[in-house]
């Protein structure tokens, strides 16, 4: 059985550090795109968000690149809010109906493959 714990790759700043300049790098990309930043800011995520979906992409690279299913998926973003307390919220609202109609969405995207 694969463990739904990857080992602690940073501290919390240091991930929001990249996320945000990942952030940054996609609005860069659609504003020179020539897209207006009314219509796709809403759907990018926050920084947490996006600290939050890359430590579930170290999750399932660690368990060989296999997404997980709905009951693995819970199991992963629990252990990220056990792992980081401060994106508790972030977290159990990933895995609310709350979020769905965002495109990046752990869940919109698991249902879309």
């Amino acid at each position: 059985m694969v463990s739904d714990s990857v080992p602690r790759r940073a501290s919390l700043e240091v991930l929001r550090a990249e996320a945000a300049d990942e952030l940054a790098v996609l609005v860069q990309e659609r504003l020179l795109g020539g897209e207006d930043p009314w219509s796709f800011m809403e759907e990018l995520p926050s920084v947490d968000e996006l600290v939050v979906l890359l430590l579930r992409a170290d999750n399932i690279a660690a368990n060989g690149g296999v997404r997980p299913n709905e009951s693995r998926q819970y199991r992963v973003l629990r252990q990220i809010a056990l792992d980081y307390p401060e994106l508790t919220t972030i977290v159990w609202g990933m895995l609310g109906d709350s979020e769905k109609h965002r495109r990046w969405h752990a869940s919109v995207t698991d249902q879309a493959s």
